[in-house]
Order: C-alpha cells, then sequence, then structure tokens
C-alpha cells in the first residue's frame, strides 16, 4: 500500500512525494529496489534530499514497564540536488542493500509478527517532511531457511518471533536489537528445556547462529538459560545434513549447560570439521540481566502468534524520539 502524504510544513500547494517498491519479499542484505515519484506543487521548488529510511515497530521490554515505539535503523541518500517545476510529475528509480542483520518477517508466506517500514524523507528549501510509509516483507535466507526447517523436523514448534533491543555479547551484532524467534521443545528435550529461542546475526562472509535453551528446573533447582553460538557459511547449504548438525547443536547447547552449571566465559570458538565453531555468550542490556530473552517449519508457522519489534537507532535515539516515531507509525496505519 502506498501512502500519499502533503508535505505539511508547506501547506497546501506542496508538493507530494510517494514510494512504490518492487514487488515480492527481499533477502537480509539484499538489495531493496523500487521508484520514488514525485507530484510538483503550485510553485517550482527545490528538491534538497530525498531519503529512505528503514524502521521497525519497537516493545522496550528493559526495566519494570514495557514501551512501545517505532525506530529508524537504516537510512539513504536516493535523490536530490534539483528543481521540481509546478505540477512537474518525476520518478527516480532507487536501489539500496539491506543491512544483512535485517529481521525476517515472513516464513513460506506465513507473517512471524514482525513489522518493518520504509519510510521516505523529502527536504524541501529547509523544509523536512516524513514521506510516505510502506511495509517491508523479508524472507529468510537459504541458511536461515535450511536450519528453521531442520528444527522443525526434529520437533520443535514455532510459538512467536519479537525484537529484543540490547547485544549478545560475545558476537559481531551491528544493530542495535536482535531478532528471537521463540520455539516450543521437541520431545525429546522437553525434560530439559522450556523453550528454545534462535537468533541469526548474518554478515557479508557468514552468520552466527545463537541458541538459548531455556532450562527447566527441578524441585531442588532453578530454571536457568543457556546461551552458545555456533557459526554457518553460506556456501553449499542444500548439500549439508541440516538434521543431523542442528541436532547435534542443541545437544551440545543442553549438555555444556549441565556440565557448567553457569555461565562460561564468552569469546570466539574454533571451527570443527562440520564447518560451524561455538562459543559461550551473554546479552547486554536486557531486562532481566541473564537471558535474552517431526513436523516441518511449513507446517510450524500455520499457528503463527502475532509479535511485535523492538529496537533502536544505534542508540542514538532518546527515549521521547521513540515515542514520536512511534505516534507517527500509528497514523499512517490509521490513514491505511
Amino acid at each position: 500500500m502506498v501512502f500519499k502524504r502533503l508535505l505539511g510544513s508547506l501547506g497546501v500547494g506542496g508538493p507530494t512525494v510517494d514510494t512504490v517498491l518492487d514487488p515480492g519479499p527481499v533477502l537480509p542484505g539484499g538489495p531493496l529496489t523500487g521508484q520514488v515519484h514525485l507530484q510538483g506543487g503550485k510553485a517550482d521548488f527545490e528538491i534538497e534530499q530525498i531519503t529512505l529510511e528503514l524502521v521497525a515497530r519497537v516493545e522496550d521490554e528493559r526495566g519494570d514497564e514495557e514501551r512501545e515505539g517505532v525506530v529508524l535503523f537504516d537510512r539513504f541518500t536516493v535523490g536530490g540536488g534539483f528543481r521540481l517545476a509546478e505540477g512537474e510529475h518525476r520518478s527516480l528509480p532507487f536501489t539500496a542493500h539491506l543491512p544483512w542483520e535485517t529481521p525476517v518477517t515472513e516464513l513460506y508466506g506465513q507473517p512471524l509478527g514482525i513489522i518493518l517500514g520504509v519510510r521516505t524523507g523529502l527536504e524541501v528549501a529547509g523544509a523536512k517532511d516524513k514521506g510516505d510509509l510502506d511495509q517491508l516483507t523479508v524472507n529468510p535466507l537459504p541458511v536461515q531457511e535450511a536450519i528453521l526447517e531442520a528444527l522443525g523436523q526434529l520437533g520443535f514448534g514455532f510459538r512467536s518471533a519479537d525484537l529484543e533491543l540490547g547485544h549478545v555479547g560475545g558476537t559481531g551484532q551491528r544493530l542495535p536489537f536482535y531478532q528471537e524467534i521463540e520455539l516450543s521443545p521437541a520431545p525429546q528435550y522437553a525434560h530439559a528445556i522450556n523453550e528454545l529461542e534462535v537468533t541469526f546475526l548474518a554478515n557479508a562472509g557468514g552468520m552466527d547462529v545463537v541458541l538459548e535453551a531455556d532450562k527447566r528446573g527441578g524441585l531442588f533447582t532453578s530454571g536457568e538459560d543457556a546461551l552458545t553460538l555456533f557459526t554457518v557459511g553460506y556456501e553449499g547449504v542444500e548439500h549439508r545434513d541440516w538434521n543431523t548438525e542442528v541436532d547435534a547443536w542443541i545437544q551440545q547447547l543442553v549438555e555444556r549447560r549441565a556440565a557448567y552449571g553457569s555461565y562460561g566465559s564468552y569469546g570466539h570458538g574454533g571451527h570443527d570439521g562440520h564447518g560451524y565453531g561455538h562459543t559461550d555468550l551473554h546479552h547486554d542490556g536486557h531486562h532481566d540481566g541473564g537471558r535474552r530473552s517431526g513436523p516441518s517449519t511449513a507446517a510450524i508457522v500455520g499457528g503463527v502468534a502475532a509479535g511485535v519489534a523492538v529496537g533502536v537507532v544505534g542508540g542514538m535515539v532518546a527515549a521521547e524520539v521513540v515515542d514520536e516515531i512511534g505516534d507517527a507509525f500509528e497514523d499512517e496505519e490509521d490513514e491505511d
């Protein structure tokens, strides 16, 4: 859906801007393409800058109260420096590359509850407008899909997905939030864990897979969480036995937690002959200080529960700005 908005700062008669994204989902790290359509107003205007902003609907769970808002997590300049004549229509094609850590919003055509948007900004003679807002659909990378499919084949079930404000310590995470995909345990692991949480931290050279097990507590023991990381590459995804590899990851996660009984040191894990390494991790800035909170995956996502997005812009967006962006996002949805 394309939202049209008049430049309120210029009043009636100012230029309008629409952005039309090319159809179909995009991939993390992949190109985002489309066209920005400008319609001239009742006078000539100097178009100083046209920007695209990636925003996510957020829920900050730190502290005692949860807060909602929308956060900017990347920005691209796609045009500017020209005069738009009175009544002139001009279209500007663009190509921008998404961050590798862009969250996945859809799996096998089923939404995961993550809401991302592309907002168009227009700067005219010193006056700025937030422009229109279009929803962004992001599919998983082939390796992400393979891992999720393997988890589904092993018997794990989808519960929810969200974005968490904070940083996974011991990783090269670049965005100020990370995505968690929460799964119910497979029957063979139900005695050991309540829930498995999966986080993908992709980059140009490969991807870190962070697994967190919410462990069951016994009569005389409290439930605790365990985190570990495995690094995978993008080549030869279709030739690997992911069911066996992922099952080995889960076994290591459960066994290491049982053996050590507490979080180990975190750093860089060594690689083994299977093409992945592992690392013990911790979370920075999470609300509770410790955790970060069979059938195929295609069947699992049939029962996807609604989720929410969480994030902040590179640590630079103040709380009051987040609230302001959140109000604007809700206003755009109301217009639709």
